[in-house]
């Protein structure tokens, strides 16, 4: 029977992923298996270790003891001395004794039977009271080789928790050796196999790969086919897709920019450079309001000159937008400000502006912020008619805070709604406002927003006839510590 080959990427990539884990996961269950043998017979012997070291030091230790009071015993001749070296003794017998099945494996049971008697041999002479001076010293001066004997006994158990753990080393050594040797049976089977998938999905991949690479290179003009799995097929459709797609944005955005270099920047020009000479005083003194209102004007020629700027590098813009500078600002007094920059062409339409802000204090990029909230009620004001209401909220939840802009405008029309985010896209609407818009504005907006990991949707509510946008942005800290932060 044929085996059939499976069709889409997936299906390649479970049955490679099969056919290469199955060899591993033996060789990994034999890797486990004598690593836990070794990890036993490592535990064994680190306890054999530390307790052949323990009982040295002890034994060394009720030795010392024992000849201590031996000593005592033969300046002071005090009858409580040899009680007390009956006892050092019953623990000397004692401490061999628990040393028992150690000193069986390491074949030291005699060596340890001739410290205890003679110990025992010691002691039972030293109990005669009877005893000349001449003779107690000689009794005494048995304790040097009886030390003798207790420090071969210690070099015979320090002997043979080596001699263990070289067996240990060995056997670990031979784990190791066969698992290199399954190692480098694997290798070749795995290399092979790869190389069969490999070639299975390397030419539909390298297309793909070209394909990215020409659509980051701006090279729109070539046909996008991929041949291969149905999954890299699709993705080649999708791509083919991409790509017409930019290639209308491209084509729309070198239009708009080869004409609105001349159109807008000369104009601009002679606008600032009157209202620096009204500002100068050249045409005649300016009183208070006067000069409120052309200080007005010359701000916000200068914030139109440097759109402009941005608009003539959008490119070079985008990537700037990326880089966030966070901090923490108070929301109500920004929106407060961007109102009041707005507020002679609010005046002049004869439009009203309903703030809903609460008093919170976010954290987040103060100048794209503020670019949002400028490019959205400036959208609003240029399409709601005259007498209309915009209303902009503020609010703090437990992970974000929330922005909305509301109008009593025309609204957006359904089949425009998905394109209204693309940059120099502009609807068929009319416009309010003397200078027409360049399709820019909520293109930034989504920018800045997504720059803040936010996202900015347009809501289909019956609360506003017009447009309804709504903003989340993310912040780190809760709505107690914003509270706090905002009564500081």
């Amino acid at each position: 029977m044929k085996l059939r080959r499976p069709r889409s990427l997936n299906g390649l990539i479970l049955v490679g992923f099969g056919f290469v884990a199955l060899p591993l996961l033996i060789a990994v269950l034999w890797a486990l298996f004598s690593l836990d043998r070794v990890a036993e017979q490592s535990e064994l012997l680190v306890s054999v270790g530390i307790s052949a070291a323990e009982n040295n030091r002890r034994l060394e230790q009720q030795l010392s003891e024992l000849e201590r009071v031996a000593r005592q015993y033969q300046v002071l001749q005090n009858p409580d001395s040899l009680q007390l070296m009956s006892q050092d003794l019953d623990s000397l017998e004692a401490l061999l004794k628990d040393m028992t099945p150690l000193l069986e494996q390491a074949a030291a049971v005699g060596l340890a039977a001739s410290v205890r008697d003679g110990a025992r041999s010691i002691i039972t002479t030293l109990s005669d009271t009877s005893l000349d001076e001449e003779t107690l010293a000689a009794t005494i001066a048995e304790f040097s080789p009886l030390r003798q004997r207790v420090a071969e006994l210690t070099g015979v158990l320090t002997a043979f928790v080596d001699s263990e753990l070289g067996e240990l080393q060995d056997t670990a050594r031979n784990a190791q050796r066969y698992s290199a040797w399954q190692v480098a049976a694997l290798v070749p089977a795995t290399l092979i196999l790869v190389a069969i998938f490999t070639l299975l999905v390397a030419r539909p991949i390298r297309q793909i790969d070209e394909a990215i690479g020409q659509l980051g290179e701006s090279g729109f003009s070539k046909p996008i086919e991929i041949k291969g799995p149905t999954d890299l097929e699709r993705l080649g459709r999708q791509l083919e897709w991409l790509r017409v797609r930019l290639l209308e944005l491209a084509q729309e955005k070198n239009k708009f920019l080869r004409h609105m270099s001349h159109e807008l920047k000369t104009p601009l020009a002679n606008i600032r450079e009157g209202t620096e000479l009204l500002l100068d005083g050249s045409v005649g003194d300016l009183d208070g309001s006067q000069r409120e209102v052309t200080n007005i004007l010359r701000v916000n020629g200068m914030k139109l000159q440097q759109l402009i700027e941005n608009l003539l590098s959008f490119s070079a813009w985008q990537t700037k937008s990326e880089v966030l500078t966070l901090t923490d600002f108070a929301l109500r007094a920004q929106i407060i400000s961007i109102a009041k920059s707005q507020r002679l062409a609010l005046q002049a339409a004869d439009i009203q502006l309903k703030l809903e802000v609460d008093d919170i204090i976010v954290n987040a990029d103060q100048d794209k912020i503020r670019t949002v909230l400028d490019n959205l009620l400036s959208n609003a004001i240029k399409f709601t008619p005259r007498g209309g209401l915009i209303t902009v909220r503020a609010s703090c939840m437990p992970r974000s805070f929330v922005l909305e802009f509301g109008d009593t405008g025309p609204g957006i029309p359904d089949e425009e709604s998905p394109r209204i985010f693309d940059a120099f896209f502009q609807g068929r609407r009319e416009q309010g406002g003397q200078v027409g818009g360049t399709g820019i504005g909520l293109s930034v907006v989504l920018e800045c927003i997504q720059a803040h990991d936010g996202s900015v949707e347009l809501i289909d509510s019956d609360e506003f006839p017009g447009a309804h946008f709504r903003i989340h942005i993310p912040q780190a800290r809760d709505v107690a510590q914003q509270k706090m932060a905002a009564n500081a």
